[in-house]
């Protein structure tokens, strides 16, 4: 990342934060999960907010305020874990579906490979030491720990990454506003579109093929996905730019890889962790 707002960085579950997961208990015996947001380039953190789970439901509308106050990054690094990401088909969940259809590419690190989100692995290394080491004695209370280290860590600790700079002196908003309206994926004239059903599957040469509970529609209009015949003979289905797996003539469900063989890249048949990365993203960041 070479600007403010090209990389975003998100993350729950910080085992140094917490003894169980990424969470802790307050003094009054209260469950807390700290969701944190930071801009990759500036460090400065965009969001540090307990939720009541860490979920959907409890972080879309923090994603949506930090949009709406900010502007859309390019791209969002996560690790695999809900709600970011899933283990479902192309590694899709109804979050990284919604940053999609905003314009921004959801990254993933590698499993087991924290120090490629190592500058807000660090954040939270120091979130601990300064706000729950013990905790406060209740939520709201700790809310207000989150607030003020927010407060002290962008606008008054100069960063020696930074050139002992602060994160607000190098943050700035995003030129994209938050939209009014949701982009539908588009894809080329020589794709097929497939509507996805409510049983999470499309219909493909008189067969039904699942693609995905992460596609399922939760409103009238259903998702659209691609289908587009590779060298081989085989179909490739995708979400955008995110491969879904290939459709094989005789087969009437979706395979990870090509049945026939192709002549397309290794690295591009390797879907298992399907969701597009940067190559930033599999760079250790230093803290």
């Amino acid at each position: 990342m070479v600007a403010a707002n090209d990389v975003w960085c998100t993350d729950f579950k910080s085992p140094p934060l917490a003894r169980t997961g990424g969470w802790f208990r307050t003094g009054d015996g209260r469950r807390c999960d700290p969701f944190t947001l930071s801009d990759a380039h500036s460090r400065y953190l965009l969001r540090c907010q307990a939720v009541a789970r860490p979920d959907e439901e409890n972080v879309r509308p923090i994603f949506e305020a930090a949009f709406r106050e900010h502007g859309l990054p390019q791209a969002i690094r996560s690790d695999n874990g809900p709600p970011f990401a899933s283990p479902g088909v192309g590694g899709l969940s109804r979050l990284a579906v919604w940053w999609i259809k905003l314009g921004i590419t959801p990254e993933r690190i590698v499993a087991g490979k924290p120090q490629q989100n190592g500058r807000h692995e660090r954040v939270h290394r120091t979130l601990k030491e300064a706000t729950a080491t013990p905790p406060a004695d209740c939520g709201p209370a700790q809310q207000q720990r989150f607030d003020d280290f927010r407060a002290v860590s962008n606008n008054e600790r100069p960063h020696e990454a930074l050139g002992q700079k602060t994160p607000a002196s190098l943050y700035e908003p995003s030129p994209r506003p938050y939209p009014d309206r949701l982009t539908e994926p588009s894809y080329g004239g020589d794709v097929a579109v497939r509507r996805v059903r409510s049983n999470g599957q499309i219909k493909w040469a008189g067969e039904l093929i699942f693609v995905g509970e992460a596609l399922i529609p939760a409103f009238a209009r259903s998702e659209p996905v691609g289908v587009a015949e590779t060298q081989s003979g085989d179909w490739l289905v995708r979400y955008a730019e995110v491969e879904l797996g290939y459709i094989h003539p005789q087969r009437r469900r979706l395979s990870l890889r090509p049945i026939r063989g192709t002549n397309r890249p290794l690295d591009l048949m390797e879907i298992a962790a399907a969701i597009p990365t940067t190559p930033q993203a599999h760079q250790p960041q230093h803290p």
